[in-house]
């Protein structure tokens, strides 16, 4: 998206994040403790939105440098001390074009990769080859598939009383493991829900998102992807997750008391995986998510034994 000069600062920025922060992860799952960049792009739009990130970033950094090396230098030059006559000078053509024409060059600068972005954020690359609906509700996510599978669920938190005491552990171990879901490091703490959506690695999946009582959020960082859910209206919104794995996001509209406790997660994995949990979860939806999980554990500890 931007030229060879840009992805050269972009690469060093990056590293020079990932050897400051505590995220290195293979895929960006959930957020990490005092993480102060961006979850690791799982979707060609959040790569396009990192790089613009980057790229702002470095036009910024000299701006501010400039501007606070000039108030020095302003404070120091023509203190009172040094200058007890104030000069007279009240016009400069020069400076006067200068500061007009800057700004004016560095906006347009930055205006072209910013709607190169903002129209690949409304542009799907191809026909989505899957549909889901998303609503919000107070406080929890109810989706379906819309194609022939006729596939609906709902999705709440789970182990939401897990607060460091023994007996909040205990009763969210009691809700998590009944779901295969007592790791902690996979399913964390006030991001583990019962039902994920799942979807086909590489594939274009289109998202319906409304709401049924009031304003929601449908948001899911790794992929770049915020839209609004508002009763009586139906926004539409996409992504293309690039990596496997499971992706936790969050309702991102303040909707009331329990809005913190309203998580969502996409769950993405091979096209063959996809059909066979889509074959299934027409007729049960538990029993699916039951039977994907296990095969993506044998598979995992399949690849771990042959690593060794």
């Amino acid at each position: 998206m931007f030229n060879p000069v840009t992805k050269t600062a972009q690469t060093i920025l990056l590293g020079l994040f990932a050897s400051l922060a505590s995220t290195a992860q293979s895929f960006a799952a959930k957020p990490e403790p005092w993480q102060w960049w961006h979850q690791p792009a799982a979707s060609p739009n959040m790569e396009a939105i990192e790089s613009f990130d980057i790229l702002t970033f470095w036009i910024i950094v000299p701006i501010t440098l400039f501007v606070m090396g000039l108030l020095a230098y302003v404070m120091f030059r023509f203190r009172e001390s040094a200058n007890p006559v104030p000069q007279k000078t009240t016009h400069n053509t020069t400076i006067e074009v200068i500061w007009t024409l800057g700004p004016v060059l560095i906006l347009l600068f930055l205006a072209v990769p910013s709607f190169q972005l903002l129209t690949s954020q409304f542009n799907p690359p191809e026909e989505p080859t899957v549909t889901i609906k998303a609503t919000g509700y107070q406080w929890y996510w109810g989706f379906e598939y819309q194609d022939d599978a006729e596939i609906s669920f709902e999705t709440r938190l789970i182990g939401r009383d897990e607060d460091g005491s023994p007996e909040g552990k205990a009763k969210a171990d009691a809700e998590r493991e009944p779901l295969g879901k007592l790791d902690r490091e996979l399913y964390p703490r006030l991001l583990a829900v019962d039902n994920e959506i799942v979807v086909p690695v590489g594939k274009v999946v289109r998202v319906l998102v409304t709401a049924g009582d009031v304003i929601h959020n449908f948001a899911m960082p790794a992929f770049g992807l915020k839209m609004d859910g508002i009763p009586g209206r139906i926004n539409e919104t996409f992504f293309q997750a690039t990596k496997e794995g499971l992706y936790y996001g969050q309702c991102s509209e303040l909707c009331g008391r329990d809005h913190a406790f309203m998580p969502l997660a996409i769950r993405v994995v091979s096209e063959d995986d996809f059909e066979v949990w889509k074959d299934m979860a027409g007729d049960d939806v538990g029993a699916a998510n039951e039977a994907l999980r296990a095969s993506l554990e044998s598979k995992k500890k399949n690849v771990d034994v042959a690593s060794k």
